[in-house]
């Protein structure tokens, strides 16, 4: 798998990466500039060569995934000594980290209110996750990023969902609404938990709960009647509009605030910019200094021997 495949396919599944690249080299280097090689978690896609270099490298990728920031950063490795490799040059790395894109969003019903909600919300930087025990009322061509799950027993989907999942239950049973809706309160991670029904199901569903032992602080989690109620309306995509607004108010306000100042700033790529030209001109000189001495020994060994210079043989006359 390429470096651009898998950076595409690490995308799609929403997994925190770090793109690993050569940007410049000096000498001789396992690879030149411009190699890529990209780290995961659990996978390294491509080499930039191999060796401690690499190793080096993978150290650095995984202290980035471990931090959970998207940020840049740019360093230098000479490849001598330090890194005990021969190749005596050195190498200049910039390492990209992309965290853990999107939302999980599990949306438990395939019908009317399904189907036109579903589409809106793959349009976001989601993955969906589409439940219903029907196959039939699944369309048979599904927007990108939606996972269609046809299970007999749904609530029992629930264990298997990611964590922190955004949950949307409109199925076409009340019994099934409230064996969801108890399955998401027990889990106890819910980022937001929606129910499709009037103010009368609500409280019908939060007495049957109390009856099961949850308490006020987890019931108070469930909305219901769910959607933004600035968006009325009773037709399908009236109702999934609403939701959608709702949805998109949530997980905003769950967004960490975003720092002012976001990778590097002038300053730094500058002063790592100055220390690379430096490097490279101590080396430059270095390796001038070395031909010259090479040259002057050239000329002291290498001269042809000198013509005879015995007695003329015409002034000898």
């Amino acid at each position: 798998m390429s470096w651009s495949q898998a950076c595409n396919d690490l995308q799609q599944r929403g997994e925190a990466y770090v793109l690993v690249t050569v940007i410049g080299v000096r000498g001789s280097t396992p690879r030149n500039s411009g190699t890529k090689m990209v780290v995961s978690e659990e996978t390294l896609y491509g080499t930039i060569g191999g060796g401690h270099l690499e190793y080096k490298a993978l150290i650095k990728a995984q202290q980035l995934l471990k931090a959970g920031s998207a940020e840049q950063q740019i360093e230098h490795y000479p490849l001598g000594p330090t890194l005990g490799q021969c190749c005596g040059g050195s190498a200049t790395l910039m390492f990209e980290c992309f965290t853990r894109s999107g939302i999980d969003i599990a949306v438990f019903g395939a019908g009317h209110i399904g189907k036109v909600l579903t589409p809106i919300l793959a349009g976001l930087n989601a993955r969906v996750h589409w439940i219903d025990q029907r196959p039939e009322q699944f369309p048979e061509q599904l927007a990108d990023g939606v996972n269609k799950i046809v299970s007999e027993f749904p609530a029992d989907e629930v264990a298997d969902l990611p964590a922190n999942c955004y949950y949307l239950i409109l199925t076409h049973n009340h019994q099934l609404d409230f064996e969801l809706t108890s399955a998401v309160i027990s889990r106890g991670d819910a980022r937001y938990l929606g129910v499709i029904g009037s103010e009368t199901k609500a409280l019908r569903f939060q007495r049957r709960l109390q009856q099961r032992g949850f308490s006020e602080q987890q019931i108070a989690g469930m909305r219901c009647p769910m959607g933004n109620l600035d968006v009325p309306g009773k037709l399908p995509m009236e109702v999934a509009v609403s939701v959608s607004a709702e949805l998109i108010a949530e997980y905003h306000r769950d967004l960490p605030e975003q720092p002012t100042q976001q990778g590097m700033n002038w300053r730094t790529v500058k002063s790592l910019l100055q220390a690379t030209e430096a490097d490279t001109t101590d080396a430059a000189d270095g390796s001038a200094k070395q031909r010259s001495s090479s040259d002057d020994t050239a000329s002291h060994t290498d001269q042809p021997e000198p013509a005879y210079s015995g007695p003329n043989t015409r002034d000898s006359q």
